[in-house]
């Protein structure tokens, strides 16, 4: 079979163009299919999606050699402080505050917008030489053979490759036509995301507020500016997203409080449904799931976009290194290398965040005692706090290079 590239990949978010990156490091020839037009991600104005990018991921974004361009607008995350309040009584007197002077590497992490990354990988992956990128058209149909694979785009051309990686998303064709089945389930919550101009200096810090109706998340951008996520049951936020920007704000702020003075809308305004959605395995022959294509988590620890950056190193690493000994990078021993790296550690925190969520959003005066005791104890413990802020690095577990700031 004559190849047109080594490796195809369905779907151009952000992990698809990271892992085209990291791939085309290390000498093979990738083919990136995006459905949307190529530019238009990448046009100014808030577009209600930032990212809380750990350590980890930056330090990956480094190696890639994306960081130096898109670090000028980046805000560090230095403190992050979460605490169990509700809309009547405001914010509890029991708190967790992490600050990344308790550990060495910095800043725990950083916001960007989306239009500012995914600008920076457009521009890297069009200077690629190795990287084919195809805008507007979809992957519809894949074949798979002993040698290969081939898939068929919505117009009507036809690629081939050694392996195809799904990085198209919670309703993955790819994962669909490979016969993968999930198990997910909505939350009965959507989120509400919008930019926020406020009076007084963030200070770099992240606020999550757990209210009975979902988490408030405050996260910092640039200036005066933070980021709200927003979660409310289903029929609360379509009332509150139906409201003139004045009512929206007048919802907003019992929430949010005043500890930042005077607040203004800053962009335009988002909803997104929220679900869990988990692919029962992460391979099948000559396909492997990276991102939301393979778990699409709740964003209450802003985890998603970190998580699939996972998925991309391991990968990244795992294809490298098959390569250099010579093997078939789309045999089953090869994949399933990676899906043991990735599918437990990936799972776990899927669930883990699906469980706090569940625990926190509701107003149990019980679980609330529990909860205030249990978030006293962490933030009284030097030790647990800290290997609780290493997690929100990314620093933890076993690390593929990228994530250490390492090339392959």
């Amino acid at each position: 079979m004559i190849q047109d590239a080594d490796i195809l990949i369905a779907g151009g978010g952000l992990n698809g163009p990271a892992l085209a990156l990291a791939l085309a490091q290390t000498g093979f020839s990738v083919a990136v299919v995006d459905a949307r037009p190529a530019p238009a991600r990448a046009e100014v104005g808030f577009d209600g999606r930032a990212y809380a990018l750990a350590l980890a991921s930056k330090r990956l974004l480094s190696v890639l050699g994306l960081w130096q361009g898109v670090a000028a607008y980046s805000q560090p995350i230095l403190r992050i402080v979460t605490t169990d309040g509700t809309t009547a009584t405001g914010p509890s007197p029991f708190f967790l505050a992490f600050d990344h002077a308790e550990i060495e590497e910095g800043p725990m992490g950083f916001m960007l917008e989306d239009r500012f990354l995914y600008a920076a990988f457009l521009s890297a992956m069009e200077a690629e030489p190795r990287i084919r990128l195809i805008s507007g058209a979809s992957v519809e149909a894949q074949e798979v053979t002993a040698t290969g694979v081939t898939v068929t785009l919505s117009t009507g051309a036809r690629l081939t490759g050694r392996l195809l990686v799904g990085c198209d998303g919670r309703q993955s064709g790819t994962a669909t036509r490979a016969g993968i089945r999930r198990t997910g389930w909505g939350y009965g919550q959507t989120a509400l995301v919008t930019a926020i101009d406020h009076e007084r200096p963030h200070g770099g810090t992240a606020w999550q507020y757990f209210l009975p109706s979902g988490p408030l998340a405050i996260l910092p951008l640039p200036g005066n500016r933070s980021s709200i996520v927003w979660s409310e049951s289903d029929a609360n936020a379509a009332a509150i997203q139906a409201l003139p920007d004045a009512d929206y704000l007048d919802a907003l702020r019992p929430r949010f409080g005043d500890f930042l003075g005077g607040i203004a809308l800053a962009g335009k305004r988002f909803t997104y449904p929220l679900s869990l959605s988990l692919a029962h395995s992460f391979v099948a022959p000559r396909v492997a799931l990276v991102g939301d294509a393979a778990h699409g988590v709740h964003p209450i620890a802003g985890q998603g976009l970190n998580l699939g950056l996972r998925d991309v190193a391991a990968l990244a690493e795992v294809l490298t290194l098959a390569r250099r000994r010579g093997e078939d990078i789309g045999s089953p021993l090869v994949l399933q290398r990676y899906q043991q790296w990735r599918r437990f550690d990936s799972t776990l925190l899927a669930m883990g965040m699906d469980t706090v969520n569940r625990l926190f959003s509701n107003d149990n005066p019980v679980l609330r005692a529990g909860r205030d005791l249990g978030i006293g104890i962490v933030n009284a413990m030097p030790g647990l706090r800290r290997g609780f802020i290493r997690q929100a690095a990314g620093l933890s577990g076993d690390l593929p290079k990228l994530l250490q700031g390492k090339p392959i």
